[in-house]
């Protein structure tokens, strides 16, 4: 018998309340980066009803307008009237940006640029697998194709009714390490008040499910759930409040891998939250490209002010081809992971963040990441 596991993960539309958070994030980060590339960014969203806070920490030669931004994305989105649960018209909007403190900046910023010191202590991973053509795991994979696909059909006119904001999570089975099929699908999604249960489950079905999950991963076993509560009119900042960086593991790989803690959104990369976790990314995608490795998760370490990481190493969880030793210090050869190299050789200083801010930083196929580049894969092959 095969050892069978459930393994579930979920995915939020770009109008989910912390979504709306993240992006007005990275679109003021983005906006600041435009103007000075050496822009020092921190900045936290935080929305509640009606009422947008922005604030944190900016050191930059740009000038934003915060307020002018944050509604061009809430306009973006969709958000164009109350009984949506927001209007980027009549929201109202505070904003507290503040200068980055000079404790933090004298670690960071060095004359030999490569030297420059990690942002903040702590952790960060990076994963990749053999799963799907993305390297991604099938269970997020499907999740955030189910979320694009909730905000596409709305946009496109093929399902007025539908809101911003909605929620996916999909649970595949798996056999031995393998995944079989999907247990279930849950997808609830903000509709206008006339809609009927029985309409939005039809329509959901025929429009976002069928087109995106493969035929043959749906059996006669598997449940699909859709808007579990029976009704989901009131959504937005109407219905719960946001917060930026609060969709860590939406973010990354679903809840397959582990995460260090820190979030993403509105940091500039010489946070290694950010820098780094997408680094890790990298290196754990060429290593599994490259044949090394069915899987694989990296893990990394820094102190603040250091450029030299405290820790690294991978586990390949027994299906890599040499020792994870090995590949460990085959990997530090091939990539440099002080924070002025890794933002140097993905090319971090450029506005490229707001796109990320939802659905999903890995695995993306819809954009181009420096970080999804499979760049290193000759130079690990080379080196086993």
């Amino acid at each position: 018998m095969p050892r069978i596991d459930y393994l579930a993960s979920e995915s939020v539309t770009e109008g989910h309340p912390d979504k709306i958070c993240d992006q007005i994030s990275d679109a003021i980060l983005d906006a600041y980066l435009k103007q000075d590339a050496k822009s020092r960014v921190a900045c936290e969203s935080f929305i509640c009803g009606n009422n947008l806070i922005i604030g944190g920490e900016v050191t930059s030669k740009g000038k934003v307008d915060a307020e002018k931004l944050a509604r061009q994305v809430i306009k973006g989105i969709g958000y164009d009237d109350e009984k949506k649960g927001l209007d980027y018209r009549t929201v109202k909007i505070t904003v507290m940006l503040n200068r980055q403190s000079p404790d933090i900046a004298m670690g960071v910023s060095k004359k030999d640029l490569l030297e420059q010191g990690a942002g903040d202590q702590g952790m960060m991973y990076g994963y990749a697998c053999d799963e799907t053509k993305t390297f991604m795991p099938l269970p997020i994979y499907l999740a955030h194709a189910l979320s694009r696909r909730l905000a596409e059909v709305r946009k496109n006119g093929l399902l007025p009714f539908l809101g911003p904001d909605g929620k996916t999570q999909v649970t595949v089975e798996y056999h031995d390490g393998k995944p079989k099929q999907i247990k279930n699908i849950l997808i609830s999604s903000q509709h206008a008040p006339e809609v009927s249960v029985e309409k939005l489950k039809k329509a959901l079905m025929e429009k976002v499910i069928r087109p995106i999950v493969p035929k043959n991963l749906i059996g006669k076993e598997t449940d699909i759930f859709v808007n579990p509560t029976g009704r989901f009119v009131i959504g937005g900042p109407a219905g719960d409040t946001g917060l930026t960086g609060r969709k860590i593991i939406v973010d990354t790989y679903g809840g397959l891998a582990k995460h260090g803690g820190g979030a993403f959104s509105g940091k500039d990369p010489s946070k290694v939250d950010r820098s780094a976790a997408y680094a890790m990314r990298w290196a754990a995608k060429n290593l599994v490209a490259a044949g090394l490795a069915k899987k694989a998760e990296v893990k990394i370490a820094y102190a603040i002010g250091m450029s030299r990481p405290l820790a690294f190493n991978v586990n390949t969880f027994g299906t890599g081809k040499i020792s994870d030793n090995k590949i460990s210090d085959l990997i530090g050869k091939v990539f440099d992971f002080r924070p002025a190299a890794i933002i140097r050789d993905l090319d971090l200083l450029r506005p490229i963040y707001l796109q990320t801010a939802a659905y999903g930083h890995f695995g993306r196929t819809d954009i181009d990441l420096p970080w999804e580049s499979t760049s290193r894969i000759k130079e690990i092959q080379a080196g086993f």
